[in-house]
Order: structure tokens, then C-alpha cells, then sequence
């Protein structure tokens, strides 16, 4: 049976192919409108799409869904908690664009250091001003704060050596021995960033924490002329904060990203921000280079190959960090018919609900242990029912979740 995949974004002719060879019955709509998606997902199993929306009312009109992935990054365009809800899926393709989020950080930087918008802007117009344009910071030895130390912050980070920028970093996983490895120095809270440096880049995820980190506070913090780079979530900075300072004239700002912004790819765009001096901006095209949507679309392929083939989630953002388990039931059997099946039936019978189940196989496939995970405790009688009542199970042993 073919796997019936909606693509719902821009996606190579190269790679449709490999997914038909992979057994996909693949769909191929890259201009639908995100409203539309509810009308087209029908009995699509799989769902792939880049930037475009995926609502609670796509999910919901979805029948066969089993899978949404973004080939990309973050996952704040997707419903997740109504994909969960739905028992669907969500994937994404981290890191594959991190090389070219990281040159755009170093275009933006340049481009507002030395003012090459407005130098060919003035070339355009067939206009010579050497003596205006010739005014600039540079950046050698300045301070780049780093906001943010994964895969993308790491890739700005081993940049910034070659333009000679002293690195402080601030990451909640970043740990002193981190920092010491990556050569930067670790700062203790955000702020500290925000205090020290001439130049910060923000490289966060959004999420309920990040949203607005960058407020109207921090902002204050900056030194007169910094400059603040976002390609991160618009999300994560404070918009109306960022509009307040820039009238007062004492920052430059390179935004790719921002909040809001069309959820189309040719808009109108008429956010009161550029209308200020001393912003920077570009199209949210941090990731849209050819080398970063190839490796984009190569591990959607994988994603998809596994998936299909295995029925395993690689990069599974919305699986359970914990459940309710309390109790895990470890059962030696031999590897025989209907040995878990009666297992279970009678954790059922006792009103227990089964949490998560792992059967492995010994070299051979002479025996198995089955782990199980379990929202109550059984009680002795349901253990010796279990251990007496088949002839197939070797041994059976009862840890509460977190003890051994």
C-alpha cells in the first residue's frame, strides 16, 4: 500500500522522486494557502511543509494523519499540542541550515557596519559619496554576544574568530567546560550578554520562555551604536520595545525575522518599524540558500524512509518526557505465541493502564524480556497470576520508575 504524503510547500522534483520510490503517493501543493490545508489533508498519512501553517483545524480534519513534518527547524508554525492530542507526530530537519543562518549573521553585521545598502542605493541612483560612506566602526576586536549556543550559535561562534571578535555566550545548557571548548567566555544570565557587548546575535528556539526576552530592560542595557542581530523567532524580541529604541537613535538593528510577519511568500509588508532609521532588514531567508534546502530536504527524506519503512520518528519533537508510569513490570519470557498478549489481558483485568512497552529479543530468539510500564502499582495477586498462570514466562520482577 502506498503512503499517501501531502506536500504542502516548495519541494524539488529530485526529491518527489526518491519519496515515489520509497512508496509514497505523494501530492504536491506548494502554493496552497494554510487555510486550505484542511481542505486538501483528506487521508494523507504524511504531511510536509516548510514555513506554511499547520492549525488545530487542519489536524482535526485529518483522518490517516500520522506524521507533520517541517523541513526546517523550529516547529512554532505547527499545532503540536493538538498533534499530540491527535496522537500525530511532529518532526523537524535541526541544524541542517545552520551554516547558512550564520553567513546571513555575518552579512547583516557587514552590511550594517559599513552601510552597503545605502552604498549601492546612492550607486544606483548614480550618486558618488565617498566622504559620507567612508565612516564605519569595523568589527575587529569588538565584543558578539552570542544568545543561544546551539548548532547555529556554534556555527557564529567559530566565524567570529576569523573577524577577530572577542565570543561571550550565554545558553542555558552552556556549561563552564562547554564554553571553555568552544573558546568563549560563559556569562551567567542574559543580561550580562546584553551589558557587555557591542554586537549581539540572538540563536533561541521560541518558546513560552524565549517569547519577548529581548524587552524594553534589555534593550536599555546595550551600549550607545550596538548592534542587535536577530534570524532567530520575530517572537523572541519585544517589537514594540525594539521600536521605542530605535527612535531614540543610539542602535542599529539586523532583522531577518519578525513580529508579525506575512504568513505568505509575496505580501504586502507595511510593519511601521522600517519606516526607522538605523534597521536593517531581509525576508526571513536565513535558511534559503540552494546548499541549506538541499541538506533541508535530504533529511526529510530520511525522516521519511525510517518512518515508512521502520515506523520510527527520527527528530520527534512531541513524545513524552515523562508519563504517568509509576511502576515497570519486567518480564522474562520465551519468545512464543501469546505470551504478552495474556500478559496484558490480565494487567487490563486489573484496571491498570499500560503506559509504555519495550520487548527485546535475545541472539537466537530463543527468549525475550518485555519491560512495561505501568500508572499503578500491581498487587501480589496480579503478579502471581501473571508469573503462575503461563508456562513461557521465565521470571517476572516489579521496580517503582526511578528506583533500581
Amino acid at each position: 500500500m502506498r503512503v499517501k504524503t501531502l506536500i504542502a510547500d516548495k519541494f524539488s522534483e529530485g526529491h518527489i522522486a526518491r519519496l515515489n520510490q520509497l512508496g509514497c503517493e505523494v501530492t504536491y501543493k506548494p502554493t496552497a494557502k494554510a487555510e486550505e490545508l484542511p481542505g486538501l489533508i483528506g487521508t494523507s498519512k504524511i504531511l510536509v511543509v516548510r514555513g506554511k501553517q499547520v492549525t488545530a483545524e487542519t489536524l482535526q480534519a485529518a483522518g490517516q494523519l500520522a506524521l507533520v513534518l517541517r523541513a526546517g527547524a523550529g516547529v512554532n508554525t505547527i499545532d503540536v499540542k493538538t498533534a499530540s492530542a491527535r496522537g500525530v507526530f511532529v518532526s523537524n530537519c535541526p541544524g541542517k541550515n545552520s551554516i547558512a543562518v550564520a553567513e546571513l549573521v555575518f552579512a547583516l553585521l557587514l552590511a550594517i557596519d559599513r552601510r552597503i545598502p545605502e552604498n549601492a542605493a546612492a550607486l544606483r541612483a548614480h550618486k558618488w559619496n565617498k566622504k559620507e560612506f567612508s565612516k564605519a566602526d569595523g568589527v575587529f576586536g569588538k565584543t558578539l554576544g552570542v544568545i543561544g549556543t546551539g548548532q547555529i550559535g556554534r556555527e557564529v561562534i567559530s566565524r567570529a574568530r576569523a573577524f577577530g571578535l572577542r565570543v561571550i555566550a550565554w545558553s542555558r545548557s552552556l556549561t563552564p567546560e562547554r564554553a571553555e571548548q568552544l573558546g568563549v567566555e560563559r556569562c551567567d544570565t542574559v543580561d550580562d550578554v546584553f551589558r557587555r557587548s557591542d554586537i549581539v546575535t540572538l540563536h533561541l528556539a521560541l518558546k513560552p520562555d524565549t517569547r519577548k526576552l529581548v524587552n524594553a530592560a534589555r534593550l536599555a542595557l546595550l551600549k550607545p551604536n550596538a548592534i542587535l542581530i536577530n534570524t532567530a523567532r520575530g517572537e523572541v524580541v519585544d517589537q514594540a520595545a525594539l521600536r521605542t529604541a530605535l527612535q531614540g537613535g543610539k542602535l542599529r538593528v539586523g532583522l531577518d525575522v519578525f513580529d508579525p510577519e506575512p504568513a505568505e511568500a509575496v505580501a504586502d509588508f507595511n510593519d511601521p518599524i522600517f519606516d526607522l532609521p538605523n534597521l536593517w532588514g531581509t525576508h526571513h531567508i536565513g535558511a534559503s540558500t540552494e546548499q541549506a534546502q538541499e541538506a533541508i530536504a535530504d533529511e526529510a527524506i530520511r525522516i521519511i524512509q525510517t518512518f515508512v519503512r521502520t515506523g520510527v520518528v527520527l527528530n520527534c519533537v512531541n513524545l513524552a518526557t515523562r508519563t504517568p508510569a509509576k511502576w515497570q513490570l519486567i518480564v522474562r519470557h520465551y519468545d512464543r505465541i501469546g505470551v504478552l498478549a495474556f500478559v496484558m489481558d490480565q494487567v487490563r483485568r486489573s484496571g491498570i493502564n499500560i503506559e509504555e512497552v519495550q520487548n527485546v529479543v535475545f541472539e537466537g530468539a530463543a527468549a525475550a524480556s518485555c519491560r512495561i510500564q505501568l500508572d499503578a502499582e500491581p498487587d501480589a495477586d496480579l503478579l502471581d497470576s501473571i508469573k503462575a498462570g503461563n508456562p513461557d514466562i521465565m521470571g517476572i520482577e516489579l521496580l517503582r520508575i526511578g528506583e533500581r
